[in-house]
């Protein structure tokens, strides 16, 4: 995309309605992945998309997906999977609002509520649906929804969607697809195992890779604590206490780990909530809602809130336990500096995760510069890299003490 400008999604050949959807909500430039991905999907190619979170791959994917749809056949005629119901209802959002004014239906499909509510609406002839692989599996089975006349598939969040916990579900739903389909993946990660899984399912699929020199990298100062004398609380605590215009996510592993680290902020007074799989769905849908309407300020979540967790006031994440990958590495920092906005990326490292991290940074192909609690760098950053002509951005926050003060 170097020296090319952007054009205006109106000229693309969307329908009215889309370009109306557009207009009310102030969308006219597309961002790089959607000028590369929008033209070939138009065209009826297959698409393999990768681009950093908080790029606008939704709307990418989204706005050709209903070209294809035919108001006036009342069947379904497009699928996105998803892996989490949080962003399951993310993309039926941003789905709801571009066929704003149609007769077009669309309607998100997921576990943890009633099933009949939901074959409800496929009976009154959804033509798109949004849903996780679990509950598409149930509806199937029960009859409830078919796919053999399926025009349009999306696989988001490809590489979690294709791997060995969702893989067996995918390729069940992906069975009962139409062979004529046209299939689209994407991702802020694409493995290679993803091109390879991909291949299976795809026909000569358009590749579109948006890196970090075209400018589209998220503006996120990575920061990296050693906490070798084994008080990370202390040192989130610290962190907790400064003051910020934004609110701050706090990731840890297990749901166990985020249960007693909630509990235990809330004990000192913290204003804290957690988001979790043990949750159930009304309970995650007002943790949510709170955090977004910025009542909540501080979220402790497992890697559930490192997708589809889509809120723009996220000024800080904080890695309090390490994730198991460097692709969840990328999905949970990426809930900050989303859509232009500047973030903050924390990790706080005790002795016992150095294995991990280097695993981690071996993964991304970078290495961060570590600081101690005091505020002084152990090693330093790396040379910083300019991107067609802007000035290189910095890789690490300033230097603070994770000192009680």
């Amino acid at each position: 995309m170097k020296g090319i400008a952007l054009p205006s999604l109106h000229d693309y050949a969307l329908r009215i309605s889309s370009l109306n959807a557009l207009d009310a909500m102030k969308i006219d430039t597309p961002t790089p992945v959607q000028a590369e991905a929008i033209p070939p999907l138009l065209e009826g190619r297959d698409v393999i998309g990768q681009a950093c979170t908080g790029s606008g791959k939704t709307l990418a994917f989204a706005l050709p997906l209903v070209e294809r749809v035919d108001a006036g056949e009342k069947r379904v005629q497009a699928l996105v999977l998803c892996p989490t119901r949080e962003l399951a209802q993310q993309v039926g959002g941003v789905l709801a609002q571009v066929i704003a004014g149609t007769e077009i239906r669309s309607t998100v499909v997921f576990g943890g509520r009633a099933i009949g509510p939901q074959e409800d609406a496929l009976r009154r002839g959804a033509q798109i649906v949004v849903g996780t692989p679990g509950r598409l599996l149930d509806l199937l089975n029960r009859g409830s929804i078919r796919l053999e006349r399926i025009k349009f598939l999306v696989l988001d969040e490809a590489d979690e969607m294709l791997d060995l916990g969702f893989a067996p579900d995918v390729q069940r739903i992906l069975a009962r697809c139409s062979k004529q389909r046209q299939t689209a993946l994407f991702s802020a990660t694409t493995p290679e195992w993803v091109h390879q899984v991909s291949a299976k399912y795809l026909k000569d699929p358009v590749v579109i890779q948006i890196p970090s020199e075209d400018g589209n990298e998220p503006d996120i100062d990575h920061v990296v604590y050693e906490v070798w004398g084994g008080d990370k609380f202390g040192a989130l605590r610290n962190l907790l206490d400064e003051q910020t215009a934004g609110a701050t996510l706090v990731f840890c592993r297990t749901k166990r780990g985020v249960r007693n680290l909630c509990a235990k902020l809330g004990r000192l007074g913290y204003p804290v909530d957690q988001l979790q799989g043990d949750l159930g769905q009304a309970q995650r849908d007002r943790v949510i809602r709170m955090f977004r309407a910025g009542e909540t300020p501080i979220l402790v979540a497992t890697n559930i809130a490192a997708r589809g967790l889509d809120v723009l006031h996220i000024e800080r994440v904080i890695n309090y336990e390490l994730p198991e990958t460097h692709e969840l590495f990328t999905h949970r920092v990426g809930r900050t500096g989303r859509m232009g906005r500047a973030g903050r990326a924390i990790t706080l490292l005790g002795v016992e995760d150095l294995p991990k991290w280097h695993e981690i940074e071996r993964g991304l192909a970078r290495q961060f510069p570590r600081m101690s609690p005091d505020g002084k760098l152990v090693t330093p950053p790396p040379p910083s890299r300019p991107s067609n002509g802007r000035k290189g951005r910095r890789s690490y926050g300033r230097p603070r003490s994770l000192l009680r003060r």
